[in-house]
């Protein structure tokens, strides 16, 4: 056995334009030993092109825990790993922090090779303030789960971040003008870098009409931004956070009250216990 382990790697990879592989990236999958990979059967033409003959392991949400140990003893016998995602930079919205702990607790060295991230791809062409930002991910599947989730978020003052499928794209659109009014003002990215990109930026409503009028609107990958509030719902949110502070400071430390009470009411954090002086 090697006396140095081996190191992971967690590489970004093409959203679409396979063009985007940047050339550390096509070397690094080339010169691994192993490549840990969300679907292996998805993503064996993308290592096929980059001329990759690595192992491929499955790494997904169901077997992250069992195979995240399995891959530590691949990097404690000195083989390198690669991790992929299906697209994008692995751990946004996707498995693999888990392995990333497991290797960094073993010793293991993780390095990243940045590249192609829907979010932050769709945040830089979309018009909206970027300057600061919440990333959610994917929303929850029921509707009434959504609703309350986009609820505790309405009085966000950041740019908000979604990504979301195409058979719910619809429904949530609903959803956010029930919760953040017709009038907020949004931009709906479709299938980025494809040849099928599109952007719509206009109020919710308009974007909802546009989509629910037109069935190749609703086809494809989509990353869903909406603008912040502004000037009175997010200063009654602030508000309410520093009033729930206030409660539970009384009986926690400041740290642990402001994490709850962010928490609890979506207020910043950092606000929060700023107030604590």
């Amino acid at each position: 056995m090697n006396e140095k382990p081996g190191r992971l790697w967690i590489v970004a990879t093409p959203i679409g334009n396979l063009d985007d592989l940047s050339p550390r990236a096509r070397a690094v999958l080339r010169d691994v030993d192993v490549i840990a990979a969300e679907d292996t059967r998805h993503s064996a033409p993308l290592l096929a092109q980059a001329g990759s003959r690595a192992r491929m392991l499955a790494l997904h949400e169901h077997n992250e825990r069992d195979q995240a140990a399995r891959i530590v003893d691949h990097l404690r016998a000195g083989e390198n790993v690669a991790l992929i995602s299906d697209a994008g930079t692995p751990l946004v919205s996707d498995p693999g922090f888990r392995l990333v702990r497991a290797a960094r607790e073993a010793g293991c060295e993780v390095s990243p090779v940045p590249g192609p991230c829907a979010a932050i791809a769709a945040l830089s062409a979309a018009g909206l303030p970027s300057d600061r930002f919440v990333f959610e991910g994917f929303l929850p599947a029921k509707s009434s789960a959504r609703r309350e989730r986009l609820q505790a978020l309405c009085a966000e003052s950041r740019t908000l971040i979604f990504y979301e499928s195409s058979h719910r794209i619809v429904d949530c659109l609903a959803d956010m003008i029930v919760v953040f009014g017709a009038d907020r003002s949004g931009v709906l990215a479709r299938e980025l870098t494809k040849i099928f990109e599109t952007f719509i930026a206009a109020p919710l409503e308009a974007i909802a009409a546009r989509v629910g009028a037109d069935a190749n609107q609703q086809r494809g990958e989509f990353v869903l931004l909406v603008a912040g509030a502004e000037g009175e719902a997010a200063d009654t949110q602030l508000a309410e956070g520093r009033r729930v502070f206030g409660l539970l400071r009384a009986e926690l430390p400041p740290a642990r009250a402001a994490k709850l009470a962010a928490a609890i009411t979506g207020a910043p954090r950092k606000a929060l216990y700023g107030s604590a002086d």
